[in-house]
């Protein structure tokens, strides 16, 4: 006989519902009253891509300890789908628990035999207490809630506060909520007191830390970096970026004198209008972006050539989703790192930033416009969905009210009237970015065409061999000098020597660090290297040179991270070891671990003490 499992903070919970039901609120609700508590949390919101009647999960991962990302595996599954009712079994831990709706009895056959069942007859509770069927429904999922907040040790005085504030201004909302919370409480106590071993205690764990989405930190940044146009069309799972900049915009963006907006915000007509509107206010002198997605990033592939080749800056947000084609518009991945480093045709190399959560999707975005403006060139922040549209646990956003906007190299009036030589891609300083100028800054002196055809340094247009390569080499000294200006890699290294190493990015991180603890704990050390951008900093090939394997996580099939390296930095691919999560739900910690286990017993280098569990 499995025992129960046994845990105080420390446990995954799995919501499993329909989409449409009205749930996730309520997921939300159970989620934030744990961290009122002081209880870390880390949820992950897994739904389909239609608007109602498929299946949805909401995963709360609840760790004193303050990992954040994925462990992998479920303790507690909350079945409220019957269609899912074996799968969201099946995913159980043995001796986890199943919470479910007993209202119609279920034979023993429909149920595993090393868990607890926690049977509550919620629609019978529903039923006797409201007599509006919609009620009924919305009102169920805050009884489970009341239900959870008693088996597991949740303060119900959180749980009212958070109505009270979800449904501040709409008080006539909140008196049944709170009663819904407290009929699901009182069933409970009742029928399974005392059933379920996880438990929540009051801790001091949180600090000062904030809970929100990257979608919605990334448009925060844009602000401070002092973006002031948005194109953008319609793209899951970006679209939360843009809508989130018309708030801020509308916070921060309007004159209190006149009530002027100081802000142009244009959904076009499709992907390919929004990033040239993007160039053409770019090139006016604003600090202009898009948000799109894997697709969005196919459809402009030209005019982000016309950019690079032209040295306009513009700023575009690949909050990435499972592809090719439409893929999986609400699933997450890694997958477009080869499209954005090489978008366009022809020679081209792009700057990508690489956030790990929303705190660096705040400061990454207000980074890519310095960055943009003083290279020159597009700059792509690669998000993903799962930060994108989750709400991560990270710490407060941060900003340095000294700070200047870095506008690169812009003559001025004075430089022009001065008499100083004004070639549009006249490399003067030996870095290979050139001056500019904004339109109408002098009437007779610093005005140049802009094509994308070939040109000179002076932008006449020539197709004679030489005058190209120079312009295209020019180009390559550029990328080069970002090499200098991008944010540089994040060393972690592990308690012991060891020959191992391992890169990972972005999203992978939270998942990789708890990995990291666990594989240090059955006598496995790696030292860790956190890319945040591309180009690659010079640390990046000397971290590789300096192990004998390296393993290289990534939420791709391909490998396209491994690709990069091995094309731009020409190190031997065996000496990578890809780790590739791609099935569309965030990486899991448990999966990392599993793989660099695999991997090393397969290839007898290195005994560990533990299997993974």
């Amino acid at each position: 006989m499995t025992p129960p499992l046994r845990a105080v903070n420390d446990f995954v919970v799995k919501f499993a519902n329909v989409n449409g039901s009205g749930s996730a609120s309520a997921n939300r609700l159970f989620a934030k009253a744990i961290l009122r508590m002081g209880v870390p949390v880390a949820t992950r919101n897994i739904f389909p891509s239609n608007i109602q009647g498929l299946p949805t999960w909401y995963e709360v991962r609840v760790s004193e300890a303050g990992w954040i990302g994925r462990r992998g595996g479920v303790d507690l599954a909350v079945a409220m789908n019957p269609q899912t009712f074996e799968k969201d079994q099946a995913e159980l831990e043995p001796g986890g628990y199943l919470f479910y709706d007993s209202t119609r009895p279920l034979p023993d056959s429909r149920f595993r035999r090393d868990i607890t069942r926690l049977g509550l007859p919620l629609t019978t509770l529903c039923n006797e207490r409201w007599a509006d069927p919609r009620q009924r429904q919305l009102l169920k999922n805050i009884v489970y809630v009341g239900a959870l907040a008693r088996l597991l040790g949740i303060e119900m005085a959180e749980l009212e506060r958070l109505v009270g504030e979800q449904f501040k201004g709409k008080e006539k909302l909140i008196g049944p909520n709170v009663e819904a919370l407290h009929l699901g409480f009182e069933a409970a106590g009742r029928e399974l007191a005392g059933a379920c071993g996880l438990q929540v205690r009051r801790a001091d764990a949180v600090g000062d830390r904030i809970f929100l989405e990257g979608n919605a930190a990334a448009a925060l940044g844009c602000v401070y970096g002092g973006a002031t146009v948005c194109a953008w069309y319609p793209i899951t799972p970006s679209t939360g970026l843009a809508e989130a900049f018309m708030r801020w915009c509308g916070r921060f963006r309007i004159e209190p004198e006149t009530g002027k907006k100081r802000f142009a915000i244009v959904q076009a007509e499709d992907e390919l209008a929004a990033i040239g509107i993007v160039i053409g206010a770019a090139w006016n002198g604003a600090r202009a972006f898009t948000a799109t997605s894997g697709p969005g990033i196919s459809l402009m592939q030209e005019f982000l050539g016309l950019a690079y080749f032209a040295e306009i800056p513009a700023v575009v947000f690949d909050v990435q989703r499972g592809g090719p084609s439409t893929g999986m518009p609400t699933r997450t991945q890694q997958s477009d790192i080869l499209a954005c480093a090489y978008a366009s045709h022809g020679d081209t190399k792009h700057v990508l930033l690489f956030p790990e959560d929303p705190a660096e999707c705040f400061a990454m975005a207000a980074d890519a416009f310095d960055l943009a403006d003083r290279l020159q060139t597009p700059v792509f922040v690669m998000m993903d969905l799962d930060i994108g549209m989750n709400e991560w646990l990270c710490r407060p956003l941060a900003w340095d009210d000294s700070r200047r906007y870095d506008r690169g190299k812009v003559m001025t009036f004075a430089d022009l009237e001065s008499g100083r030589e004004f070639g549009r891609y006249l490399d003067v300083d030996g870095d290979g970015i050139p001056y500019r100028t904004y339109p109408g800054t002098h009437p007779t002196r610093g005005a140049f065409f802009t094509r994308g055809t070939s040109h000179d340094r002076y932008a006449r247009y020539t197709e004679e061999g030489p005058a190209y390569v120079d312009n295209v080499q020019r180009l390559l000294k550029k990328f080069e000098t970002a090499k200098k200006l991008v944010p540089a890699p994040e060393l972690l290294p592990a308690a012991e020597p060891t020959r191992f190493g391992l890169l990972a990015f972005g999203s992978s991180m939270p998942a990789v660090r708890e990995a990291l603890a666990e594989l240090a704990d059955r006598g496995v050390h790696l030292d860790t290297l956190r890319i945040r951008a591309f180009p690659f900093a010079r640390a990046v090939e000397e971290f590789v040179a300096a192990h004998e394997r390296v393993f290289v996580v990534e939420q791709n099939r391909d490998g396209q991270l491994r690709q990069l390296l091995v094309n731009e930095c020409g190190i031997d691919p065996a000496r990578l070891w890809p780790v590739l999560h791609y099935d569309g739900t965030p990486i899991t910690a448990r999966f990392v671990t599993r793989a660099v286990l695999d991997r090393l017993s397969d290839a007898k280098i290195v005994p560990f003490r533990k299997a993974v569990s």
